[in-house]
């Protein structure tokens, strides 16, 4: 694989020309900020719900109830809290199943009589963060599953259809907003119809993904003759929806609906927005909100391959830094795997669309916060942001992966053939290399270079996220009555 070779003297003169002050430097990454259109304001022009919302409050308890769980031992919070990064701290998630369902991140376990038990976690993808998902215009999912097709800037996908999967990933139907407000609200529709997320291995009359949406409608309402919740905890609901809603007489069967419910998730996840960070107060004119070495880091960042700089932005663009775009990153292939051929092998991309072409491709994610969310990679193979680093800045080391870097408990044991199924995905990142589909090329950087990207990304970090003071808003309160009744999460971090 072709390699550029820049060595730290040559990079000071390539890229600083001899600078000599931090004015320089500012200079040049203003410049740099002008040509990419930044403005240090992600969320500009777009309608982002509060936490105090009604509705937000109502797909709060949503998020954390138990009770959309179809065996009433996992909830949305179970693999996506705050206090974690808006996700749980684990190289790949346990859903359903858990030893002790309210316990979250580390720690948590798979009984070893659940199904499918091999000691190590049931879900074949890292969870993505929640942080910031009303950004997101195009997709959903690392594999792009749920997509709109006529993406507008700012919309969050909430003008025109959306592409979800039907009874298969590749199966795919049209959704209008009259089954989704956007695509967080999509999105939020399919954690409750994965059998090792949030579905469970029961119920075998519930056939389709509708079935299992249904079922939960049902017993939130307590149609249909559903009982499994007593009429304290369906009375809850109702109330619930009548503040989130702010129709205090409607009756149930006119709040509690499909789209209400994931709309009302939805709302929830849209107010986690965390974008008041260094480097935005930085373009903003606070020259001294980030470090020399962060800056550094930018200019490296922001520079092309052929001026000795790492071309991240060709990838992660704009103040959201990403493009929403997949592409083969070749990534250390751990885990039980997801693919339409029963290998052990994550095929990403393909396995919604089909087409070998599309074979490892993973959606590029954002990096805001970027240092609160690993372990990092789709699969979570990296478990310090400096290793997700250097194997960006060279895939090929990907080969020399040691998988006792790992901390999750059991998770050695989906590791077997995580040297071979990497190979591959290296093969095909050359191959789309030479094709000219891949823009990415390898650079070799020193270890102070590495520091000054990594420091670069911290930089993107809203100190919100880092402060659970902070982030209470976003948890509720387990000790209430209300809390209670409606089964929430009680989480053990």
């Amino acid at each position: 694989m072709k390699s550029y070779m820049v060595t730290a003297l040559a990079l000071s003169v390539l890229i600083f020309g001899g600078c000599s002050s931090n004015d320089d430097l500012d200079s040049e990454l203003l410049s740099l900020a002008e040509k990419y259109s930044l403005t240090g304001d992600p969320a500009a022009d777009r309608n982002i719900t509060s936490v105090n919302d009604p509705k937000a409050q109502l797909g709060m308890k949503l998020f954390y109830s138990k009770h959309l769980g179809l065996d009433m031992d996992s909830a949305c919070a179970s693999c996506h809290h705050p206090f974690l990064g808006g996700s749980d701290a684990l190289s790949l998630p346990i859903g359903v199943e858990a030893v002790d369902p309210d316990h979250v991140g580390p720690g948590r376990l798979h009984k070893e009589s659940g199904h499918y038990y091999d000691g190590g976690p049931t879900v074949p993808r890292n969870t993505p963060s929640t942080f910031n998902v009303a950004l997101f215009d195009r997709t959903q999912f690392w594999d792009a599953r749920i997509e709109s097709i006529t993406p507008v800037k700012g919309a969050n996908g909430s003008v025109g259809q959306m592409l979800v999967p039907g009874s298969s990933d590749f199966d795919r139907v049209l959704w209008t907003s009259a089954q989704a407000a956007n695509l967080p609200a999509a999105q939020a529709n399919f954690p409750v119809t994965s059998s090792p997320e949030m579905r469970g291995f029961g119920h075998s009359s519930l056939v389709t993904k509708d079935d299992v949406r249904d079922y939960l409608v049902d017993r939130l309402g307590g149609f249909n003759g559903n009982s499994d919740l007593n009429g304290s905890a369906r009375l809850a609901w109702l109330q619930a929806f009548r503040d989130g809603f702010s129709n205090p007489s409607a009756d149930a069967a006119t709040l509690i609906t499909r789209s209400n419910i994931f709309n009302a998730i939805a709302e929830f996840e849209r107010s986690q927005l965390f974008v008041d960070n260094p480097w935005n107060r930085y373009l903003k004119g606070d020259r001294s909100a980030i470090s020399e070495e962060a800056k550094r880091g930018a200019y490296l960042f922001f520079r092309s391959y052929e001026e000795g700089g790492a071309n991240c932005v060709q990838c992660h663009k704009g103040d959201f830094f990403t493009g929403e775009k997949l592409y083969v990153m070749a990534v250390p292939q751990i885990g039980r795997g997801k693919n339409h051929d029963a290998s052990t092998e994550d095929y990403g991309r393909e396995n919604v669309t089909l087409n070998e072409s599309d074979r490892y491709k993973f959606r590029t994610p954002t990096l805001l916060n970027v240092e609160v969310t690993g372990p990092w990679g789709h699969d979570g193979a990296f478990v310090t942001l400096e290793a997700m680093v250097r194997h960006m800045l060279k895939p090929e080391t990907a080969l020399e992966f040691d998988e006792n870097s790992l901390f999750q408990y059991g998770i050695l044991a989906q590791c077997k053939d995580t040297k071979e199924n990497t190979r591959h995905a290296l093969q095909q990142l050359e191959a789309n290399r030479n094709s000219g589909i891949s823009p990415h090329r390898s650079v070799d950087f020193s270890d102070e270079q590495l520091r000054e990207l990594v420091a670069f990304l911290k930089s993107l970090t809203d100190p919100c996220v880092k402060d659970r003071e902070c982030l209470k808003k976003w948890v509720p309160d387990y000790d209430s009555n209300e809390s209670k009744t409606l089964d929430l999460l009680q989480a053990k971090l």
